[in-house]
């Protein structure tokens, strides 16, 4: 084939070239900022600051060199059919662009792409309350705005220990809080482009001038996230919680996992996948920490190139036609989701009539038999019989004839009695499909003789019911219906 005979070939090839230019300004005006700006006054001899400055130098040219790829608007159509690797290469750099706006909005200040988002003014008077997590790198501190609404605040960790390293190494405050705070201005740039419910919401943020005169500027300046608030994953809590509360946050991980794997940066692989990188929000999880995410997918020759390693399994996966590793990224994150999340949180105490689904999903994610596409659907069957359910089906509609009904009315003096596991520690609330459930359940616990619906819902819309031993009195609830269990008769003797 003549490769330069195809206009559309040349184009890609001409595109590629300026794409390539783009990037390499960007670097060296990059580059020169720091050499020019970013350092404070040398001391001692002028040979050990020169090369701890050019050592500096280095470092932020690799931190800003790794925001790069996150800039990249990227076209995801495939390439023209029949043309060769190279010749796909070309055009699909050919559909790609920089996003040098979003770039300046990082590094010249809150300059907000949104109306709705919030700046440096929306700091002002806010009430701190509490600290929410501190890390090698960041503090997260949660802090109520003027007008009482409450946000999480992200913000470099001047105390932490990437700070100390860097102190210690080049001995150059300013030049090192540029330095570790570019985690999280690779974040800010990764909240913009990742929106999805499963992400913290990025409301806004700010970037001080290097005086600390307020937002607008450019570089060395304090630089903090405005997050919406969550709070932090408390798995020995949720292993405590009912199997609804731990397969939300199961299935929130898995349609995670989904849009990342074909998110507009590409696929993106969790680096440093661990439940501390999640918080709640109003019970749904989500991802808060995202300066270790990659979009680079590893090259290869052979399949033995494409080795994914795990504390106690490898596994090996094709090396593609085009030399790169199929779904690396993707399988990684979903076997993250299983050795942290699902083996914890999935399997017990699941419904009977759902624990062979459960266990076709634990069997497949364990073996990275299934990908993403399929565990998502394998999920969200789960979800559907169980809100139906239609997994219910051993409840016989007469059992209902047990209890007498007492609609409009409430309980008082109540006896409780605890199961596990209960929406209340005081007593024993469970959630249920129907009103046979529920009797379902009653008749299986031997110290209950009423249950009562309020109405009150779970996330999947099925009704909380509360079970208890016995009560002293009825009292009016129009919000409420109390069912009693009808005493048997005493058997009769036949002698």
């Amino acid at each position: 084939m003549h490769v330069m005979g195809n206009p559309l070939c040349a184009a890609a090839l001409l595109a590629f070239v300026v794409i390539s230019v783009l990037v390499s300004l960007l670097i060296s005006s990059l580059q020169l900022g720091a050499e020019k700006g970013y350092f404070s006054d040398g001391t001692g001899h002028d040979g050990e600051f020169a090369s701890q400055r050019g050592a500096l130098v280095h470092q932020l040219n690799e931190r800003r060199k790794e925001i790069i790829p996150f800039l990249l608007s990227l076209d995801r159509e495939k390439g023209p059919p029949g043309e060769s690797r190279y010749i796909t290469q070309q055009y699909q750099s050919f559909k790609t662009k920089l996003d040098f706006s979003l770039w300046n909005e990082i590094t010249d200040g809150s300059k907000r792409m949104h109306m709705d988002e919030m700046g440096c003014g929306s700091l002002v008077g806010v009430r701190a309350m509490e600290i929410l997590g501190s890390g090698y790198t960041k503090l997260v501190l949660k802090v109520v705005l003027p007008e009482d609404q409450p946000v999480a605040l992200k913000f470099v960790n001047e105390q932490g220990n990437d700070m100390e390293k860097c102190l210690e190494d080049f001995k150059d405050p300013r030049g090192c809080y540029e330095l570790v705070s570019y985690k999280l201005k690779k974040e800010i740039v990764l909240l913009q482009r990742l929106q999805h419910p499963n992400i913290i919401k990025l409301r806004g943020h700010c970037m001080e001038d290097a005086a600390g005169g307020g937002e607008g500027g450019r570089g060395g300046g304090r630089v903090t996230a405005i997050l919406e608030q969550g709070y932090p994953l408390q798995m020995i809590q949720l292993l405590q919680s009912p199997w609804e509360e731990r397969f939300r946050v199961c299935l929130g991980l898995v349609r995670l996992l989904h849009f990342l794997s074909q998110s507009p940066l590409g696929s993106v692989a969790l680096l440093d996948f661990q439940p501390r990188q999640f918080v709640t929000v109003s019970g749904e999880l989500k991802l808060t920490d995202l300066d270790d995410a990659s979009v680079e997918e590893p090259t290869c020759q052979t399949d033995a190139d494409c080795i994914l390693q795990f504390p106690h399994r490898n596994f090996t996966l094709p090396c593609s036609a085009q030399g790169v590793c199929e779904e690396l990224n993707e399988k990684r994150n979903l076997y993250n989701a299983y050795r942290y999340f699902f083996t914890y949180l999935l399997p017990h105490q699941a419904p009977p009539g759902l624990t062979h689904l459960v266990d076709h999903i634990m069997n497949s994610t364990g073996e990275l038999r299934a990908d993403i596409n399929q565990t998502l659907e394998s999920f969200e069957r789960v979800l559907l019989l169980y809100k139906s359910g239609l997994h219910l089906d051993n409840l016989a509609p007469s059992i209902i004839k047990e209890y007498t009904v007492m609609r409009g009315m409430g309980t008082s003096g109540n006896v409780e009695y605890r199961c596990w596991p209960s929406y209340s520690h005081q007593g024993c609330v469970l959630s249920v499909h129907s009103v046979q459930e529920a009797a379902f359940i009653c008749n299986s616990h031997s110290q209950c003789t009423s249950f009562s619906l309020s109405g009150q819902k779970t996330w999947t819309g099925r009704l909380l019911a509360s079970f208890r031993s016995s009560f002293s009195h009825l009292v009016p609830d129009g919000t409420s219906e109390v069912y009693l269990r009808k005493a048997k008769p005493p058997e009769t003797s036949t002698v």
